[in-house]
């Protein structure tokens, strides 16, 4: 099977990816002489930065996510195809997909990043990872459903092991929902569950290097672990996690917590993409590019956002720019420029990150932000944060609709969202999904199969 989609002339750009990157580039190929494709794995671009407050229960996932097909519905040569990356085939300029082969004139990786558990497998079987809508919908599940439980359980062992909860990674990720869960110990769990001893409740944040939020200012990691110890969660720095073993999380250290809410947030690795050569995939599993975001050894394949890797070109960043949004944005908007001008045959313009700062939510009024040579803490910015993120949303409606959420839970310090639901999927569903990752297989050479 094959992109049935006639080019019309023109020459084809598929980005894999619909975040940050994919879109951005997407959007900035509008009224040029390019037919574009867009795949991904999710028919909808989900908003990262927000992903703990759907598993706090704070948010409801439609509200941070858009569906691709209603951002190309009044645009020309826009296609969109759920589908997944299988191979890449350089040499015939195709990529094979779980629905078929699909050629290209320029190739854009935008496929970002996994939940790294480094080699791990153990962890992996037992963590919760929260990179994704689906993942923090089946982590608020796994806490309400423990929540329930506590209140109903036979001994003190098992009720400490429900209300436990061990986030491991003291990043933006790590830090701002174990905020999230603090206030939801003090204002929330007590009206939910009167019969239940919140103080019994204990959240735990644990951080293998000397300080939180590593990518930020020394400033701000400091006042980030005085607001977490104010919320009563107890951070335990230059700490590993080895090992889970009977119910308990154990520690570098020695120290065991009984907990079965572990939350894994401790780093990302690169997608995986058969078909590019090992020269080409650097640290991190992420995929090597030059100043013009071109995969190295390649002439028409370019990689963008967490999963592009440049080495050398932006001489401030020579171990790789951070695999954050403002990256990929960047780097989407100037290939967008690059690729109109090879078809111009102008010259290029390199890539230069520009830093727009960074910043990271603990709570409600307690923010940090590194803007430039200035370091915010407190109300002012947690209103940027705010501010910030509420105009990045896509769509009016889920600007909105957050806005609401956020003004009912200043006021009220109540979440809407707090239903345990459960995906009942037909047999008949079960099967067609597993008949489309089979359906291709046979187009894939042997030493791909399985990988």
């Amino acid at each position: 099977m094959s992109f049935n989609i006639a080019r019309n002339g023109k020459k084809r750009v598929v980005i894999i990816g619909g975040g940050f990157g994919g879109l951005t580039l997407a959007h900035n190929l509008k009224h040029s002489n390019f037919q574009v494709v867009l795949i991904d794995r999710n028919n909808y671009n989900q908003f990262p930065p927000l992903i703990y407050q759907i598993a706090t229960a704070g948010l409801n996932p439609s509200s941070i996510a858009f569906p691709f097909r209603k951002l190309f519905e009044d645009r020309e040569d826009y296609y969109f195809r759920m589908t997944e990356l299988r191979a890449v085939y350089a040499a015939e300029n195709y990529i094979q997909t779980s629905i078929g082969k699909i050629d290209y004139d320029y190739l854009v990786l935008a496929n970002g990043s996994t939940t790294n558990f480094y080699g791990n497998d153990q962890i992996k079987a037992v963590a919760a990872p929260m990179k994704t809508v689906s993942e923090a919908m089946a982590l608020r599940n796994a806490l309400l459903i423990n929540f329930e439980r506590s209140v109903t359980c036979a001994t003190e062992n098992e009720r400490q092991e429900l209300l436990n909860v061990v986030i491991v990674g003291g990043g933006p990720s790590g830090v701002e929902i174990a905020g999230a869960l603090a206030e939801m110990k003090k204002y929330i769990l007590p009206k939910d569950y009167p019969d239940m001893d919140t103080s019994k409740m204990n959240i735990f944040l644990v951080e293998g290097s000397g300080r939180l939020l590593a990518g930020m200012s020394e400033k701000a990691s400091a006042k980030a672990l005085s607001f977490l110890k104010k919320m009563n969660v107890s951070v335990k720095l230059n700490t590993l996690v080895k090992t889970y073993e009977n119910n308990s999380v154990v520690m570098s250290d020695g120290t065991r917590i009984p907990t079965r809410n572990l939350i894994w947030v401790g780093g990302v690795t690169g997608n995986k993409i058969h078909g590019l050569g090992e020269e080409c995939i650097g640290r991190g599993r992420r995929v090597i590019v030059d100043e013009y975001n071109k995969v190295k050894g390649s002439f028409n394949i370019y990689a963008i956002g967490d999963v592009a890797l440049m080495n050398g070109g932006d001489s401030d960043y020579p171990n790789g720019h951070p695999q954050m949004a403002q990256p990929a944005i960047q780097q989407g908007a100037l290939l967008a420029k690059n690729l109109k001008a090879l078809e111009a045959e102008c010259p290029l313009t390199p890539f230069k990150y520009k830093d727009l700062g960074s910043m990271a939510t603990i709570g409600k009024n307690k923010a940090v932000a590194d803007i430039g040579r200035f370091h915010f803490a407190g109300f002012f910015a947690w209103f940027l944060w705010m501010g910030v993120h509420l105009v990045s949303i896509l769509g009016v409606r889920n600007k909105f609709f957050v806005f609401l959420d956020w003004v009912w839970n200043y006021f009220t310090y109540d979440r809407s969202n707090r239903m345990i639901l459960k995906s009942a999927q037909s047999r008949a569903m079960r099967d067609m999904e597993q008949r489309m990752r089979d359906q291709h297989w046979g187009d894939i050479k042997p030493d791909e199969r399985g990988k």
